[in-house]
């Protein structure tokens, strides 16, 4: 399984809410399309930064899911609302557990 962690930061709080919502109704939709999807986690840290997780079965896959989230932001219009590149870290993962199969928020 590989990971793509990007963090995003300098989001003005008051957008933080549209932005969420964008992730939920259209980037995590068409990111679970995509082949070898495994999840995809966004976590907000405060003080204008946010930290996405997507989890797939290759490193080409990883690496599709970045382009499509890049497309996506240019879609959506969101440049104002990241103004800055995401800080990207992509790379297998070499350990992992998970409760009873599911994860729980």
């Amino acid at each position: 399984m590989h990971a793509t962690v990007r963090r995003y930061e300098g989001i003005d709080q008051s957008s933080k809410d549209e932005l969420t919502r964008k992730v939920d109704e259209t980037l995590m939709p068409s990111l679970s399309k995509l082949p070898g999807f495994n999840g995809y986690y966004l976590i907000e840290s405060g003080d204008g930064v946010f930290t996405s997780v997507g989890l797939f079965d290759s490193s080409t896959q990883a690496e599709e899911s970045t382009r499509v989230a890049s497309t996506w932001l240019i879609d959506q219009k969101l440049e104002s609302i990241l103004p800055n590149p995401p800080k990207v870290t992509s790379g297998e993962v070499v350990a992992h557990k998970l409760t009873n199969g599911t994860v729980q928020a």
